[in-house]
């Protein structure tokens, strides 16, 4: 098992993969998308290009196997992706048919959902961690968890916050044992968060 190490554009790829395979509740979102790339797009890219001081990956010798990515203000960081993420993704996929899994992701690049504002005063980082099934139980999750907060403590960060799927019953119990508290309750998803400072 390789060692954790920040995530490069050259990753993007492998953290691409991670993402498909873990995109349903954890589990492999493959056979859901026809456009295998548009779940990292929405979720994992901007993170490695936008803040890559906060963007982490780990690997061996099958490639990539995990990922954590994080923003250390939300806000800020859907401004930036306004104006330098999705711009070309919008471009690229303007005349592609919105329908199943494809077009709930492409409804998401064409219109990204607002900032949870009741959620980012207080807890104003967004976190993004999977791992391939391979690299779950070896304790990198944990660890690439560390990173990340070790690098928001630096930058003054007050707090973290994810959203994860209700029905992803293995990581919210996961988050909750790293000290991850729910904070809201959407629809179908559970915003939790951690302080950082």
């Amino acid at each position: 098992m390789g060692p954790i190490r920040a995530a490069e554009p050259r990753d993007l790829p492998g953290i691409y993969r991670v993402c498909l395979q873990t995109g349903n509740s954890g589990e492999d979102a493959t056979a859901d998308f026809a456009d295998p790339d548009l779940l990292g797009h929405v979720f994992t890219g901007p993170f490695v290009i936008g803040e890559p001081g906060l963007a982490f990956v780990v690997a061996d010798d099958q490639g990539i196997g995990g990922y954590a990515l994080a923003c250390a203000n939300k806000p800020a960081f859907a401004a930036w992706a306004e104006e330098n993420w999705w711009p070309s993704l919008r471009q690229q996929y303007a005349t592609a048919p919105r329908v199943g899994a494809d077009g709930d992701m492409l409804d998401l690049i064409f219109s990204p959902p607002a900032v949870n504002q009741s959620v980012v005063l207080e807890y104003p980082a967004e976190m993004h961690i999977d791992l391939a099934t391979r690299m779950r139980g070896s304790g990198h999750g944990r660890t690439l968890i560390e990173r990340l907060l070790a690098g928001l403590k630096q930058r003054g960060v007050p707090g973290l916050h994810l959203e994860v799927s209700k029905t992803n019953t293995n990581a919210i119990a996961f988050y909750e044992h790293l000290g991850f508290a729910e904070l809201q309750r959407a629809e179908q998803s559970i915003f939790m968060g951690m302080k950082v400072t």
